[in-house]
């Protein structure tokens, strides 16, 4: 099999670039990434230099360098996880997410559909939902309501996908997951920017009451998901992958787990003002994929935070490198003197 996958060198998609390899090892695998401020090729480095892997630069928004990778490659499936991806940053400028997440996933289904592409698998959020409230939860018939610029960005491709297999046929299929965690994640997003501060002994700026409540995925059972449907999924379906239902926890209890496995003091945790707009909940329902492929989450909530916080230890360096530069600014911009 003759694969392409978008963002492989972001959080999720370097996650399933390791994945793929380890369980397909007979698969050809191209990483297209733009390598903006979270993608970061030392993720997947070790395959590419052993020549395992295929790394092309490129901006899925340009759309002669799209069509000119594909006509040359002749991909067979495509696995678009590139996407610019955090609520605040959409907040601050949308501009980027429309042509990234809107304009990038068109090219990719017009180069996908000239060269015959077998699966377009097109990784989006459950935010393209919105907020639920104290019960229930999301499922695939769940009208789209999304809230943030990001959130409408991401719903807004996924119209595309819908459109390109309803109008031309092409084989798409279509998952919303739940909030990852797991190695590589960017360390603005909200557990690696935790276990990160605390391991420097930094405050913890928590959104409004800190009781915002988030299902947590770990990553590899989303690489797992994503491997089954792509094999099993029947095309023009969309598929709900999330974690159980211990895995639905507010940030504030996330926060001070994160404190305890690190002997920190929960007095780290500070409130800050809440985001624009935040959604005050999100939890999905996965009966639909665990009826058709028989996935379902493997790594309890607290397993998966010791994982994860243990890679952040023993990878101190990767994080250290990426806080002292461009997200030094950006993180100043948005939590200093909140």
């Amino acid at each position: 099999m003759n694969v392409l996958i978008t963002g492989g060198a972001g959080f999720i998609g370097s996650n399933l670039v390791h994945y793929l390899h380890d369980h397909r090892p007979d698969w050809k695998i191209t990483v297209v990434d733009a390598l903006t401020y979270a993608g970061n090729l030392h993720n997947i480095s070790s395959l590419v230099d052993a020549g395992k892997v295929t790394f092309v630069k490129c901006d899925i928004s340009d759309a002669e360098s799209v069509h000119a990778l594909f006509e040359k490659d002749q991909f067979e499936m495509v696995f678009h996880l590139a996407a610019e991806s955090h609520v605040d940053r959409s907040i601050h400028s949308a501009s980027e997410f429309v042509r990234t997440n809107v304009l990038g996933t068109q090219n990719l289904l017009d180069a996908s559909l000239a060269v015959g592409v077998k699966r377009f698998m097109h990784i989006s959020t459950d935010e393209v939902y919105g907020s639920l409230g104290a019960t229930g939860k999301f499922t695939e018939l769940t009208p789209l309501d999304p809230t943030s610029p990001y959130a409408a960005s991401k719903a807004s491709s996924d119209l595309l996908v819908e459109a390109f297999h309803k109008t031309h046929g092409l084989d798409t299929i279509i998952t919303r997951c739940t909030n990852n965690y797991g190695p590589y994640q960017f360390p603005e997003k909200f557990i690696p920017l935790f276990i990160s501060n605390a391991m420097e002994d930094k405050s913890l700026p928590l959104y409004g009451d800190g009781m915002n409540v988030r299902s947590w995925l770990y990553v590899t059972d989303h690489c797992d998901a994503l491997l089954l449907l792509s094999e099993q999924g029947e095309s023009g379906q969309a598929y709900n992958i999330g974690g159980d239902d211990d895995a639905e926890i507010p940030n504030k209890v996330v926060a001070e787990a994160i404190c305890s496995a690190l002997d920190k003091p929960s007095a780290l945790i500070q409130l800050v003002t809440d985001r624009l707009a935040h959604d005050r909940r999100y939890a999905v329902d996965f009966s639909k994929i665990h009826q058709a492929v028989g996935w379902e989450p493997s790594v309890p909530f607290e397993d998966g935070l010791l994982r994860t916080i243990a890679w952040y230890q023993e990878n101190r360096s990767w994080w250290e490198e990426i806080k002292s530069g461009d997200y030094r600014d950006y993180y100043e911009r948005h939590y200093s003197g909140r």
